[in-house]
């Protein structure tokens, strides 16, 4: 929020000097961001008056100026301004004056020089040449009322500075000039001025019926008729200024006295042309499909989220954010209706994104804006019309105010000792009840440990004790606090030892090349419906951009988009992972501190590799990352936990090259290659592979324990079998260790796998061949036992034994 220094010492003037008043504002939680000089420093400049300007002997732009500046002669000046002319009060620059300094840093001097022949004794100015606006289409013209002589600096009151407070989202009362006054008083004890909100004199007793059909949506509405006001004056130029400081430029003279008034009592209102208003007004929510073109150009379409004003007609406003265009004021406007009103913050917070633009009255309403004094504002705004619009034949109607649902005051109680605890310093009840009463916080004394506060109804943010313990501290001042060291015992958690931490996972998969990224929660629905075939994914009520409307279910739709934004950079070789939650609609889940009803979100591990399988190096054949690569990776990521990867389907993975991860005979997630369909959608030359698990079970570790060193040595024994294609790995290793004891079989490992070549037409396999449907697997099996040797007998038998299960199990022969 901007405003000037002098507006705001017009309703609260400590004897603080302006830095001293920006750091107490600071201190008290109002941040002074920046602290600006209304105009840059610059002397000697006065306002004139042109009472000559003839054309230039020698010039075509230039013309020769008799300048008035209330001296005891006029001055001579040539000037090149087009608005130069006779009776125009402008910005003169006499010998001497220094103009604000240039690019160089050093002010501009004065001097008496020559144009084209002709003597200069002086220079008049533009606004930009003073560094007041951007404007240098021409001078900068005065009210004909300007004194002359009098320096500009004092007339335009440009030694002002303009504060740019930076607030917290509880600090809406402090989204006016008279709210940081009201502060300002309470911080500093020098006196607040009052408001005075003069009544005008009703001269018809016109008013427009208003009704409230949403009450959830608007709590009051006030609203009166004036009659007669001239919309075709100017703006008087101290509320232009006034604007401009605060960095609202002025629009027309009731857009302005709206805006002003907002930045003087923190209270949007617009004004309608009455007789552009058919009917009466309804205040509701919007029907889906309607339309309405707002007073920026623009034309959304409401939904039933939205609150509006209507007429008979159809829509006017957007509740609480902008008016119309077809009730908008103009200069052919005669009549017109004030509009003053509470919006609950609830209903306008977040409307404006969904139309992506922002306004200042939104920005309040959704804060929470004084629903106590909308009939006062409407009689200031009243006073400013007859000021600054009024004519003889101006007449006001009487103030309807219509109140279906206003706040009810919030009783909030302050235990000394506990405030005393939160703050780290001793307060007293009296300090308590000193502080919320300077603030405006009707205070009393419960007992002797306690304090009772009805919050008033500019304060929106005081519904808890931590509330009014904030505002004591901030009364007390923040410099106060004792400079002391917390005390409290530290109790170390140890993590279990069949569990490993998340870290150990994110260093584990960093270890095997991967980089991990960090993406939003919210996604894309079309993710949703297509990558993880969600088809009822949890929405969100107030999204952040209009394509992240959903919570995700999969973190592989992220790791895709990371994977297409370094492709975008010419990235070669990709290698990403994240640990991040997935969210689900489950009735089953219960509320509790770490739970919310009605959701799961459970934890995940994903990855993707996509490039080359190895960084680019001399010793290494280069080849692309398939899907051994990734389940390798897998496997080191579970290790010491052995998994088993069976084939399996998943709507982001090609139906041929995906796998489901089983561990303990249950699936923790999935591995596979991504599916062409979506290959070719977010066009990707290659295609990369990913693995999405479960956290939880990623976390597993089991607890070592000790073997001792066989004592003899092992013996080893290759057999080779010929099955058919459709035989796996898993069915071969569960076959051979099924039919040898675990005390003996030490380990067995497929060592080779060979299928035979495809035949030319007309070619004759040879005798003892594999057929086209047969594959030959060699097994490497390690036999020993701890206690005693193997004797051949024992080996025979266990080989026996091996190659009668595979035979039996899965129709499988040995190799000749």
């Amino acid at each position: 929020m901007q405003f000037p220094e002098s507006w705001l010492r017009q309703y609260c003037n400590p004897p603080l000097s302006t830095q001293a008043l920006a750091d107490t504002l600071t201190m008290a939680g109002l941040e002074v961001e920046e602290l600006d000089p209304v105009a840059p420093p610059f002397t000697g400049i006065v306002v004139g008056e042109i009472k000559e300007a003839v054309q230039h002997p020698d010039a075509d732009r230039l013309r020769v100026c008799q300048v008035d500046v209330g001296g005891p002669e006029l001055l001579s000046i040539v000037c090149g301004a087009p608005n130069a002319r006779v009776g125009i009060r402008v910005p003169c620059a006499t010998v001497g004056a220094e103009l604000p300094p240039g690019p160089d840093g050093k002010p501009f001097k004065i001097k008496v020089g020559k144009l084209r022949g002709v003597p200069s004794f002086g220079m008049l100015c533009s606004a930009k040449e003073l560094g007041v606006d951007e404007d240098a289409s021409g001078l900068l013209e005065l009210p004909l009322d300007a004194p002359l002589g009098q320096n500009l600096r004092e007339y335009l009151n440009l030694d002002d500075t303009l504060f740019t407070l930076k607030l917290t989202p509880n600090l809406a009362h402090c989204l006016s000039v008279y709210g940081v006054a009201r502060e300002l008083s309470a911080l500093t004890g020098a006196p607040l001025a009052a408001l005075e909100f003069p009544h005008a004199s009703v001269g018809h007793q016109d008013s427009l019926p208003v009704e409230i059909q949403a009450p959830d949506l608007c709590g009051r509405f006030s609203g009166r008729i004036v009659r007669g006001v001239n919309t075709q004056v100017k703006t008087p130029q101290w509320m232009v200024d006034r604007l401009a400081r605060c960095g609202q430029r002025s629009v027309a003279p009731l857009v302005d006295i709206s805006n002003y008034v907002m930045f003087e009592l923190g209270q949007p209102t617009h004004i309608f042309d009455l007789d552009k208003i058919h009917g009466g007004l309804q205040v509701r929510w919007g029907q889906a499909g309607e339309q309405l073109k707002l007073l920026n150009g623009s034309t959304v379409t409401v939904d039933g989220q939205v609150g509006v004003i209507a007429d008979a007609n159809g829509l006017e406003s957007l509740a609480g954010i902008m008016g119309g265009d077809a009730t908008a004021v103009s200069d052919g406007t005669q009549n017109i209706y004030i509009e003053a009103a509470f919006w609950w913050p609830k209903a306008v917070a977040g409307r404006s994104r969904r139309f992506n633009f922002s306004t200042d009255a939104g920005h309040r309403f959704e804060r929470g804006v004084d629903p106590a004094h909308t009939v006062q504002v409407i009689e200031r705004i009243t006073e400013l019309v007859l000021q600054i619009c009024g004519t003889a034949d101006t007449t006001c109607g009487p103030i309807t105010d219509v109140q279906p649902n206003v706040p009810a005051p919030k009783q909030v109680q302050l235990r000394v000792a506990r405030a005393a605890k939160v703050i780290g310093m001793p307060v007293t009840q009296q300090q308590c009840l000193d502080a919320l009463n300077g603030l405006g916080l009707p205070a009393v004394a419960v007992g002797s440990e306690a304090v009772a506060v009805t919050a008033p109804t500019f304060r929106f943010d005081i519904n808890l004790e931590e509330d009014l313990i904030e505002e004591v501290a901030r009364m007390i001042g923040y410099e106060q606090l004792p400079t002391s060291k917390p005390l409290a015992p530290i109790a170390p958690k140890l993590l279990s030892e069949n569990r490993r931490s998340p870290f150990t996972v994110r260093h584990l998969l960093a270890g095997l090349g991967y980089q991990e990224t960090i993406n939003f929660s919210f996604v894309e629905e079309k993710w949703e419906q297509t990558l993880a075939a969600n088809k009822d994914p949890i929405r969100l009520l107030n999204p952040i951009a209009s394509h992240l409307s959903v919570m995700r279910s999969s973190l592989l739709g992220s790791l895709l988009q990371v994977l297409k934004f370094n492709l975008d950079r010419k990235a070669a070789r990709v290698r990403v992972f994240e640990l991040g939650r997935v969210f689900f609609k489950d009735a089953a889940v219960e509320e509790s501190d770490t739970t919310v009803q009605g959701f799961d979100q459970p934890m995940r591990v994903a990855g993707l590799a996509y490039g080359s399988n190895a960084p680019l190096q001399w010793g290494v054949q280069d080849g692309r990352v398939d899907f051994f690569d990734v389940k390798g990776d897998v496997q080191a990521l579970l290790a010491p936990l052995q998994a088993s990867f069976e084939p399996a389907e998943h709507p982001a993975m090609h139906p041929g090259r995906c796998a489901r991860v089983v561990l303990a005979g249950q699936e923790i997630g999935h591995v596979g290659e991504l599916h062409p369909q979506w290959c070719q959608q977010w066009d990707l030359p290659q295609a990369p592979v990913m693995f999405e698990l479960a956290l939880q079970a990623v976390l597993q570790r089991p607890v070592p324990q000790f073997t001792p060193v066989p004592k003899h040595q092992a013996v080893e024994r290759d057999i080779a079998v010929v099955v058919k294609e459709s035989v796996t790995h898993a069915q071969l290793m569960a076959a051979v260790h099924a039919a040898v004891p675990a005390q003996t079989l030490r380990s067995a490992v497929l060592f080779d796998v060979f299928r035979p070549k495809k035949l030319k037409p007309g070619e004759v396999a040879s005798a003892g061949a594999l057929a086209h449907d047969e594959k030959s697997l060699a097994v490497r099996l390690t036999l020993g036992r701890q206690a005693e040797a193997l004797t051949d007998a024992d080996i025979d038998a266990a080989m026996q034994a091996v190659i009668a299960a595979l035979a039996e199990q899965l129709g499988a022969k040995l190799r000749g």
